[in-house]
């Protein structure tokens, strides 16, 4: 458990990392939601691909949370811990944190809760193997 006294810190192992580009903006200037979304599912997927030991997809975000706006420029930084893992899923909490003007401060942009499933090359569902 984190000290109240201490800065917030990601969570997990940072996956990937990118830079928010112009054209993923709304209106506003700030990035998607989507786009920064579809970032965390990657980050997520390849977590999930290592444990299957191959193909993965995804079958569910059963939370997610927008915290911050995200600006153009920020380097968007995908954290992601194991929840669980069942006999052909895999649950996986991923944070995203940004940094922004070449600092090292990082500020927590969105969390959510991603389901994969391992699959063949068929598409079918398979048993993930025993650590």
């Amino acid at each position: 458990m984190q000290n109240i006294n201490e800065s917030p810190s990601p969570i997990g192992q940072l996956i990937s990392q990118t830079i928010a580009m112009p054209r993923e903006t709304n209106s506003n200037g700030d990035i998607f939601g989507g786009w920064l979304l579809s970032q965390m599912d990657l980050a997520g997927a390849i977590l999930a691909g290592r444990i299957a030991s191959g193909r993965v997809a995804t079958v569910a975000i059963s939370s997610m949370s927008f915290l911050n706006p995200v600006p153009v420029g920020a380097v968007v930084g995908c954290y992601a811990n194991i929840m669980s893992v069942g006999t052909s899923s895999i649950k996986i909490s991923i944070e995203a944190w940004i940094s922004h003007n070449n600092k090292d401060d990082l500020c927590k942009v969105t969390e959510g809760e991603f389901v994969f499933v391992a699959i063949d090359d068929n598409g079918n569902t398979r048993n993930v193997p025993s650590p």
